[in-house]
């Protein structure tokens, strides 16, 4: 039996939900130290492998769906477009960003002082 498109999403959100409920509690955890959370908020921001992390991957995957929308959006006047446009950025621009302003200041890990 073919899984239809929106299985294959519904599946693989529900996936992504168990993981990142693990992430959860282990930030819940009660010996989590300041280095240690530091690592952590850089993983969501900068893995190393494979390059992006998951912010930097969540932007991009709402930035595929903007172009989508642009693609079929009734009169192209990117009513829906636009605003998953400009969700990718906020991710981008700020969100991302601040996840390595709290690291940094949890703790530095080679930021030149």
């Amino acid at each position: 039996m073919t899984r239809t498109r929106i299985e294959r999403v519904r599946a693989a959100v529900g996936i992504a939900s168990l993981a990142l409920q693990q992430i959860e509690d282990d930030l819940s955890a009660d010996d989590v130290d300041q280095e240690e959370l530091a690592a952590i908020l850089r993983e969501l921001q900068e893995d190393t492998d494979p390059p992006g992390g998951f912010i930097p991957f969540l932007a991009q995957l709402l930035s595929a769906a903007a172009r989508r929308a642009e693609q079929i959006e009734p009169d192209r006047d990117g009513d829906a477009s636009c605003p998953l446009h400009e969700a990718a950025a906020l991710l981008t621009d700020n969100a991302g960003p601040r996840l390595n302003w709290a690291a940094r200041s949890l703790h530095p890990q080679g930021d030149p002082a």
